[in-house]
């Protein structure tokens, strides 16, 4: 009867455990034990458009299966219900994880994020660790009010001029340069950074994404180096030809990176990319880019191979970009088998 009785408790407890790792609103990607680096990514999804939630957890697996890094995704979650919830732009559970993050990799988009949940991102920023914006996160909080409110994206606070996409990234929102839905974008390798290492692999129109080429302001701010020019295409195909005309000359910038000195003992690492939409990561290139960029921030540059293995793990079918596109009904425990 006691063998039993044990058994039966043994059988509660992991069944408990079971349940209770499911219920977690992230996802969490082990590497394979022999490829293990020791560090840990906290990846934050949590836009309206750009379908975040698809691109994180894709980019995770590669960057778990094949490189050997730790990966926790973060999503935007409906309280009510625990599915993921782009719409959703006040809850981004988790965030408490950054503690133990040694990377951090952020596409979200116009977030109002409730002081306990900013206070974990602003304390990452504070260590002085590496970033990673992608796409939308240039604006990536709006309508926070306090003592956090500076890091609204265009800030309104003179001593934080732009918010955290001008003062962190490099940049804030600024407009659509090339035309949203029609011109795509291709990826030129910016004069003078053939040998950077996050660009290693990559040669000019690898980079490609069906997303518009985003404006900002030139020059960029100090140091700010410009790693991948963004040619805006007359339509939406990879072979498209580039556009004719003042959109071209210059182009914009859409990756650079960027060193800043937090008052620690090494500077922060950040790179920034304007592409980023699901769809614009079906490019080998546009991956690869981002992979590369991992390895710099964690300052393992010299590990990036000759060409970064980037293959899909699992499925990926991304969803067009648009408002309200987002596949209803998903909980992340849904994700952690894929």
């Amino acid at each position: 009867m006691h063998v039993r009785l044990a058994t039966a408790m043994l059988a509660v407890t992991l069944f408990a455990s079971a349940v209770s790792a499911q219920d977690d609103p992230w996802v969490v990607y082990n590497p394979p034990e022999e490829l293990g680096k020791g560090k840990h990514i906290v990846l934050i999804s949590g836009d309206e458009e750009y379908r975040s939630e698809e691109a994180l957890p894709m980019l995770a697996k590669i960057l778990a299966k094949h490189h050997g890094f730790k990966c926790t995704v973060l999503f935007a979650i409906d309280p009510k219900t625990g599915e993921i919830s782009p719409n959703t732009n006040n809850n981004i559970p988790g965030l408490e994880l950054l503690k133990t993050a040694d990377l951090m990799i952020i596409a979200t988009r116009f977030r109002a994020l409730p002081e306990a949940q900013m206070q974990h991102i602003v304390d990452y920023l504070d260590t002085g660790k590496p970033i990673i914006g992608l796409r939308t996160a240039t604006h990536a909080f709006a309508g926070m009010k306090g003592k956090f409110a500076k890091y609204n994206n265009g800030g309104g606070d003179k001593t934080y001029d732009g918010g955290f996409g001008r003062q962190i990234l490099g940049e804030m929102w600024i407009s659509h340069h090339g035309g949203h839905g029609s011109q795509s974008t291709r990826g030129i390798i910016a004069k003078g950074q053939e040998q950077n290492p996050i660009v290693k692999g990559i040669k000019d129109g690898d980079i490609w994404g069906p997303t518009d080429v985003y404006g900002v302001r030139l020059p960029l701010p100090t140091g700010c180096v410009p790693l991948v020019m963004g040619q805006v295409l007359v339509g939406m195909k990879m072979t498209d030809a580039p556009l004719e005309g003042k959109k071209n000359d210059p182009m914009m910038p859409v990756a650079w990176t960027r060193e800043l000195d937090m008052g620690k003992s090494h500077p922060m690492r950040v790179f920034t990319t304007t592409m980023g939409a699901s769809t614009d990561f079906v490019a080998e290139g546009s991956r690869r880019m981002v992979v590369n960029a991992s390895y710099w921030c964690l300052g393992l540059e010299k590990q990036i191979a000759d060409k970064s293995n980037v293959e899909i793990v699992g499925e990926f079918q991304p969803t067009r970009f648009g408002n309200n596109l987002y596949k209803k009904g998903v909980r992340p425990s849904q994700l952690s088998a894929k």
